[in-house]
């Protein structure tokens, strides 16, 4: 490998300087995605155990080393359990990355349209309503929480779940490629409480806390005002209008452009 310089009886080569510049850039990464959380104190501890113990084998500490060793022999296993709400955020925002949605497929225009229709209907009529459109990852942990259903997705399927005196309108439907996959189910509250200084309700905070952990969409109506909401990415949008949240829906579902190499994946993807 080409030699870039010596330090003493050290040779840094131009390996050496990449394999450090490409771990300082995960670092960096993992520690702006943890910033601001307990986790990244959990982080830093971490790293600087592993910092004291490169050091003490450098100097020969065998004691201090026999001691940390056994920290770093489970240091995996332990950031797994104690990370294991970021990574599974890292993964989801792997997973909506463009590059990897073109492998998932589109809702379709008519998919946007029953739910656009269903969710004016209902704030029409101020039902509540909490419908989760799941895009690439599955969410089978919360699907199984409620009553699978399986149906084929339609305006009066959705607005008879939600209808006030339904044994199934409390809790969110599930809807995945043109199926309600289940009705009543439970998920995740988002800790955010408030937005633009208005409180959140349960239905909207739902929303809000399946769309920060999962690659989903959520369409929310309001039993109180009959407002109409969408839940992405983490991020909330109130006051939609019928053809508002129609655009919305559509432009979330609409498959990324193919250019360049991306072609040659659309056109294996189409001879299967």
């Amino acid at each position: 490998m080409f030699e870039l310089f010596k330090i003493g009886f050290l040779t840094i080569t131009f390996s050496d300087v990449l394999d450090i510049v490409i771990v300082s850039f995960i670092f960096y990464k993992l520690y702006t995605l943890l910033r601001g959380t307990i986790a990244a104190q959990i982080f830093i501890g971490l790293i600087i155990i592993l910092l004291i113990s490169f050091v003490a084998q450098a100097i020969n500490l065998k004691a201090v080393s026999w001691l940390l060793k056994l920290v770093t022999d489970i240091w995996v296993i332990a950031f797994v359990i104690l990370f294991q709400p970021e990574i599974r955020r890292l993964l989801v925002l792997l997973a909506r990355n463009p590059v990897f949605r073109i492998f998932t497929k589109p809702e379709s225009v008519e998919e946007a349209e029953i739910i656009a229709d269903a969710a004016f209907e209902l704030s029409q009529q101020q039902h509540g309503a909490l419908i989760v459109i799941v895009r690439s990852t599955g969410i089978r942990g919360y699907t199984e929480t409620g009553e699978i259903l399986n149906a084929r997705l339609s305006k009066d399927l959705l607005t008879s779940i939600f209808f006030p005196r339904s044994p199934l309108h409390d809790g969110a439907v599930i809807v995945k490629n043109n199926v309600v996959e289940a009705a009543r189910c439970t998920l995740p509250l988002s800790p955010v409480t408030r937005v633009d200084g208005e409180p959140l309700g349960m239905r909207h905070r739902a929303g809000l806390g399946i769309s920060e952990q999962a690659d989903v969409i959520c369409v929310i109506v309001s039993e109180e005002t009959g407002g109409i909401s969408i839940a992405e990415n983490g991020k909330l949008e109130t006051g939609l209008s019928k053809d508002a949240l129609k655009k919305k829906l559509m432009t979330a579902f609409k498959p990324p452009p193919v250019k360049g190499w991306k072609n040659l994946i659309e056109q294996i993807k189409r001879q299967k």
